[in-house]
């Protein structure tokens, strides 16, 4: 069987995270070729145990929408915009096969 790149993007909380690690080691064992990376949001739990269990992950500026009045909302444009160019940039560099998205503000 032909080998795939694959992106597993998503994480910010363990109910994405450990989902899409499993998926990833499902991939690997049912063909070693694959190509995996994980794509998630800098500073969240993803950018710790991704590369724990073995795997290359890139990360994203982006960030959620504060619910409360909050200097912190300002930057949400400009992050938006920069992760969405990180991430086309991301996908042009690796052209994976196929995306597969967990949740998470990286997976959109």
């Amino acid at each position: 069987m032909a080998a795939l790149k694959i992106i597993i993007a998503g994480g910010g909380t363990g109910g994405h995270i450990f989902p899409a690690l499993a998926i990833g080691h499902a991939l690997k064992k049912n063909n070693q070729a694959n190509e995996l990376l994980y794509v998630g949001a800098k500073h969240k739990m993803e950018m710790e145990k991704v590369p724990a269990a073995g795997f290359r992950i890139e990360g994203l500026p982006i960030m959620g929408l504060q619910r409360r009045l909050t200097l912190a909302n300002l930057w949400l444009p400009w992050k938006l915009l920069k992760s969405m160019l990180r991430a086309r940039r991301i996908v042009k560099e690796f052209q994976p096969h196929v995306a597969v998205g967990v949740g998470g503000y990286a997976s959109g």
